[in-house]
């Protein structure tokens, strides 16, 4: 599994966590803080899934 997976996947948690955290204390900065970094985290796990891709094709 590509390294950058598991760290987009590790971002997309934070992100939603801050971005409840903004929701609930009504801190906008923090919300849109959080569906930033959500948002970049699921980029950098689809490149993942793009370079997993690619290896395992040319494994074959």
């Amino acid at each position: 599994m590509d390294k950058n997976r598991i760290e987009g996947a590790v971002k997309q948690a934070k992100g939603s966590i801050k971005e409840a955290i903004g929701k609930v204390t009504g801190d906008t900065a923090t919300r849109v803080e959080g569906t930033a970094e959500k948002l970049a985290g699921k980029a950098q796990s689809t490149a993942g899934k793009a370079a997993d891709g690619v290896r395992d094709v040319l494994k074959k």
